[in-house]
């Protein structure tokens, strides 16, 4: 399955961090990954009619990722994130509403690429509002394997929101407090084995992956497990770790990797990422060096005169790093 191309449904937006101001979103940092490796992926989102969405699709075109399924809002700002890192590099976010991204439509054009694309990603975050979580249910209906990373962000986690995301799904990927957290949600109790195979046999999923942190991956495919145990890195942060494990699976997934492989190429992927700072670190996109950013604004009207180099959002788990002695 190499020849239809990767349609990453969702938030595209903008991450105020110390160091400055970096583009992101889970799903915009997922494209990025997979096209870095060769894959053919198309972002879908939307942005404000400002300056931010404009840097945002100039940028993203720089790098080979088409964004022609990027809607503009006339009248809503670009999504912007407040981010905040603790002593060990993870991330917590503050989430700013309403953006553009809340309102993506389902057009002509975009019902057309669904139609004709292999694979589907989506998350939880971009169905907090009814219009997008409505365009995207119609994006189910297509015969695309869709791929659910839980990525959960309080207090934009609703159960049934969830609910009806796993349903849909044919991969699910989510963390070990996700697991749990959706173990109580919908009865699957237990370790995390028998978490993870009871919502796989609830929800009808193919594969289920749950990413341990410094302890690696786990994943579940019709009845059967494999492991990886993760690799030791220097973490400088933990911002888009996840992402990048996701689309390493997914490329995975596309070539039929065996499971054993899929893991260790996820996990390298993504500790290779913690090591470095940003989500898609230049050594792993299409083009265009990194950037110093300055000292990070704290609201979307501070960040018009401080744009940066390149830099995004993702789990704020990492998934498949194990953090050095000097780290720890």
């Amino acid at each position: 399955m190499t020849g239809a191309e990767v349609l990453c449904v969702g938030e595209v937006l903008w991450d105020s961090l110390p160091a400055g101001l970096f583009l992101g979103g889970a799903p915009l940092n997922v494209a990025r990954h997979l096209r870095a490796q060769g894959v053919p992926a198309r972002i879908v989102s939307r942005v404000g009619a400002d300056r931010l969405g404009e840097e945002a699709l100039e940028r993203v075109d720089r790098e080979g990722v088409a964004t022609d399924l990027v809607q503009v809002d006339p009248e809503l700002p670009t999504g912007f994130v407040k981010v905040r890192l603790d002593g060990r590099g993870i991330a917590d976010y503050e989430i700013v509403r309403p953006a553009a991204w809340d309102t993506l439509e389902a057009t002509a054009a975009l019902l057309d690429h669904a139609g004709r694309a292999d694979t589907l990603v989506f998350g939880t975050l971009a169905q907090r509002s009814a219009t997008t979580r409505a365009t995207l249910e119609r994006l189910w209906e297509t015969g695309a394997r869709k791929i659910y990373d839980v990525n959960l962000r309080p207090p934009y986690a609703q159960p049934e929101t969830v609910r009806r995301s796993l349903a849909a799904a044919d991969v699910v990927k989510m963390n070990e407090n996700e697991l749990a957290r959706l173990g109580e949600w919908f009865g699957a109790s237990g370790d995390t084995r028998a978490r993870a195979a009871a919502l796989a046999h609830t929800f009808r999923c193919e594969i289920v992956c749950i990413t341990r942190g410094e302890d690696g991956a786990t994943l579940w495919r019709d009845g059967e497990w494999s492991e990886h145990p993760g690799f030791s890195v220097a973490v400088r942060d933990t911002v888009g770790a996840g992402d990048a494990f996701l689309a390493t699976l997914i490329a995975g997934l596309r070539r039929g990797d065996p499971d054993a492989e899929l893991l260790r190429r996820a996990n390298r992927v993504g500790a290779w990422v913690a090591s470095r700072e940003g989500a898609v670190p230049a050594g792993n996109r299409g083009g265009g060096g990194l950037t110093r950013a300055p000292a990070g604004p704290t609201h979307p009207g501070d960040a018009i005169q401080n744009l940066p180099g390149q830099r995004a959002s993702a789990n704020a788990r990492s998934s498949g790093v194990k953090p050095s002695p000097s780290c720890r």
